[in-house]
């Protein structure tokens, strides 16, 4: 765990009841931060090294065929390197504004948020294009078949993430603008 990491998961709020499975309106800034790092951020750490992998081993062994996602490996390389960026700047300005009760000063890094997670969202549908829309082809072998799995997994979870915070977190304090 980053430094920036811990310092956030250790800032103090009074306790209050943990919300039910998947309530996370009623839950307290710190709980709702403490769940997108540990659950998402964490996640997406632990996920992407192990798809990239997995899509690299994908290509070179199955290049050959027309059903094979080249490129993906490469598309996935490029998601993990903006999604790291991303998640160290929530880690590092906008949590802790949050944290210490600044989150009404926080409209405008919000703003970025949801733009770059307009991003992301355009950057799953290609990557889904490019994977073929996660469906193993006939005769794919284990590891494209973890892969499929694996990215089905990503997507939903990075879809999960996004909607967290653009709809619960960010909602308390810079309601979305229609566009």
């Amino acid at each position: 765990m980053n430094a920036a990491v811990r310092v956030i998961m250790d800032m103090p709020e009074p306790p209050r009841p943990r919300p039910r499975a998947g309530d996370w309106r009623t839950a307290s800034d710190a709980e709702l931060v403490a769940h997108i790092l540990a659950r998402y951020h964490a996640a997406h750490r632990a996920q992407l090294p192990e798809l990239i992998r997995l899509a690299r081993r994908v290509e070179q062994v199955h290049g050959d065929r027309e059903d094979c996602p080249a490129g993906l490996a490469d598309h996935l390389e490029a998601m993990a390197q903006a999604l790291e960026s991303h998640m160290r700047k929530e880690e590092a300005v906008l949590f802790p504004l949050i944290l210490r009760g600044q989150g009404a000063l926080a409209a405008m890094p919000m703003a970025v948020m949801r733009a770059e997670h307009d991003g992301h969202g355009a950057e799953l549908r290609r990557l889904e294009a490019l994977a073929g829309g996660f469906i193993t082809p006939p005769g794919a072998c284990a590891s494209w078949q973890a892969l499929c799995q694996g990215l089905r997994v990503f997507r939903d979870d990075l879809a999960a993430h996004i909607e967290i915070e653009n709809d619960v977190l960010f909602a308390r304090f810079a309601p979305a603008q229609a566009h």
